[in-house]
């Protein structure tokens, strides 16, 4: 049967796909708009997404990838605050590089006389080359791709000892494969002095400290914070539905219906809306979910259909993921957590994984006793590119096995320490991280203005494909931005696109690129003038009318200053950092 809650008739249907930051940001402000004609639905039968935690039996808690609670937006602090009031730790970053049998305190371009010496020559040397202009590529605008732009910058060193593997243990993907555009041109200024500097006269220049801090849920992890959305959208608190819930859980969508904007689920039931945003994976949306019939044109975009959309999306590119937890007694009764260190990147091919964490240090208690347990949750790529033992999630003990041998070789593992291991925990992540390709931004150009002419609004870390706006705060301000500028009227300024009528009169979009990689940046939000570009708002998206025309009105094209997101300053802590820091 459909499902049509009780609403003020006046008020346009909404759906929302999945329930993670982007859903359950959009829901929450619709709230606070007095809207109630929505539903969010979700897959699974919990709230959070990617940003959800689990408690395995032997008590530990463990998220799914890094996270860390940091903000570039008041509107989230404001619902942070709301939500989890005093119940959080405050924690001093503390992250290094792992290599040459030795650690190297990030960012690593200022720390490279932690290196043998011949390392450091190489990276210094290909640094100096590089910023003279009389490296392998003479400049970053020369760089036509994320490979080139690496030699640009950094030179042959530092791009042959981290940049490159790094980045390719991270990705999955190699370097050449992606575009420069989504890590921003300032990243290029790089003070060769300072690295100079502290080789030198060995000056530490740790890129943490009591300006670098990050909160974190005091328990639940990560996903505590996301779960407290629930009860606010009518979940009970141990997150269950209630008939007045806006939240559907256990819902798979099984297709939608483009011209009857109806969509049905694999369990039979039906929903109709008049807007639908959608968090699932661009390409799983256009290459699975969406059925049409109609070929007439809509608003002069006659040289793509539904088929040359779903051609163009399949097109964009993921790695999956493996985020293996190793819970493990103290060393020493009463010791807990070995070490003070947050999290820890490992360029070289002698473990699996990219990046490691400390746990156990986020929070008292991610462990069943804070005393006498800890906690290493370890994160490993995989692509077609770049396979692993795991075999796209069907074997993740052999992915475990791996990670236990690599904390060995990296030391994180003392001899025999193996043994105190109580917990193995894995998660398979089949869509993990979005890659910025080089033709990605020309994909998402013609799919997503097509989508929004037909009033579907695809938005999220996967709906929107730009990582470089994806982490959790990123992702729950897209929702709420999107709410915003339907409703009233105001510009998006995170997902950074420009919607323009090109001259064959086609819809398409530009892209505004970020001033930095990951969210660690000073970001500030900036919006010029808004200004018309055709005669529908300046979008060319058509006005969104609801069953009896009341109109909700797309907001005008305006151009975001590329350098900033966000309107507060996040300081230094990033959630998802690729080894590149302005220090």
């Amino acid at each position: 049967m459909p499902h049509h809650p009780p609403t003020p008739g006046a008020q346009p249907r909404i759906v929302i796909i999945g329930a993670g930051p982007t859903g359950l940001g959009a829901g929450y402000r619709l709230l606070e708009l007095g809207h109630t004609n929505f539903t969010l639905y979700d897959r699974h039968n919990y709230v959070g997404g990617l940003a959800h935690s689990f408690t395995d039996p032997a008590g530990f808690t463990w998220d799914i990838g890094g996270h860390v609670m940091f903000s570039h937006y008041t509107y989230y602090d404001h619902c942070f605050e709301r939500l989890m009031g005093s119940e959080f730790t405050l924690n001093n970053r503390e992250s290094w590089v792992r290599m040459f049998d030795r650690w190297v305190p990030y960012p690593f371009q200022n720390n490279v006389r932690y290196l043998p010496p011949d390392a450091c020559f190489e990276c210094l040397s290909g640094l100096i080359k590089a910023q003279s202009g009389k490296g392998k590529i003479p400049s970053a605008a020369a760089a036509t791709n994320f490979g080139e732009f690496i030699d640009a910058v950094f030179g042959e060193g530092i791009a042959k000892h981290f940049m490159r593997p790094y980045n390719f243990k991270v990705w999955a993907f190699p370097p050449e494969r992606m575009n420069k555009e989504w890590i921003g041109e300032r990243v290029a200024v790089i003070d060769t002095d300072r690295a100079l500097r502290n080789v030198i006269l060995g000056t530490d220049d740790f890129g943490w400290g009591p300006n670098n801090q990050f909160k974190f849920p005091l328990k639940g992890g990560t996903g505590e914070f996301y779960r407290r959305f629930g009860p606010i959208l009518g979940l009970t608190p141990d997150g269950r539905e209630t008939p007045n819930s806006h939240i559907r859980l256990n819902k798979h969508v099984a297709s939608i219906d483009i011209d009857a904007k109806v969509i049905t689920f694999t369990d039979g039931s039906t929903d109709r809306y008049d807007i639908l945003l959608s968090t699932m994976p661009l390409d799983v949306l256009c290459t699975s979910v969406l059925r049409s019939t109609d070929t007439a044109p809509r608003n002069g975009d006659t040289t793509k259909s539904l088929r040359d959309i779903t051609a163009l999306s399949s097109q964009l590119l993921h790695s999956s993921g493996y985020m293996v937890g190793i819970g493990l007694k103290s060393r020493a009764p009463g010791q807990g957590t070995p070490d003070t260190k947050s999290w820890m990147y490992f360029p070289e091919d002698n473990c699996p994984f990219y990046r490691a964490t400390y746990l156990s240090n986020y929070s008292p208690n991610m462990t069943p006793d804070k005393d006498n347990y800890y906690s290493l949750l370890c994160e490993v790529s995989e692509s077609t590119t770049k396979p692993t033992p795991g075999n796209f999630g069907k074997n993740n003990d052999a992915v475990i096995d791996s990670v236990i041998r690599g904390l060995e070789a990296a030391g994180l593992l003392l001899p025999g320490e193996r043994d105190n291991i109580v917990s193995r925990w894995c998660y398979y992540a089949d869509y993990s991280y979005p890659t910025p390709s080089v033709e990605r931004d020309e994909i998402l150009s013609e799919v997503v203005p097509w989508l929004e002419k037909r009033g579907i609004y695809s938005r999220g870390r996967f709906g929107m494909w730009k990582y470089e706006v994806a982490n959790t705060d990123h992702s729950l301000m897209q929702g709420v931005e999107l709410i915003n500028r339907l409703f009233n009227n105001e510009p998006e300024s995170t997902i950074g696109m420009v919607y323009k009528v090109t001259e064959d009169g086609r819809n398409a979009a530009q892209h505004e690129r970020p001033a930095h990689a990951g969210s660690g940046e000073k970001r500030i939000k900036h919006a010029a003038p808004a200004s018309s570009s055709s005669g529908m708002g300046g979008t060319g998206v058509p006005p969104v009318h609801a069953t009896n025309g009341v109109e909700v009105k797309p907001v005008e094209a305006v151009s975001i200053h590329p350098q900033h997101v966000g309107d507060i300053d996040a300081g230094e802590v990033g959630e998802d950092e690729v080894g590149i820091s302005h220090g």
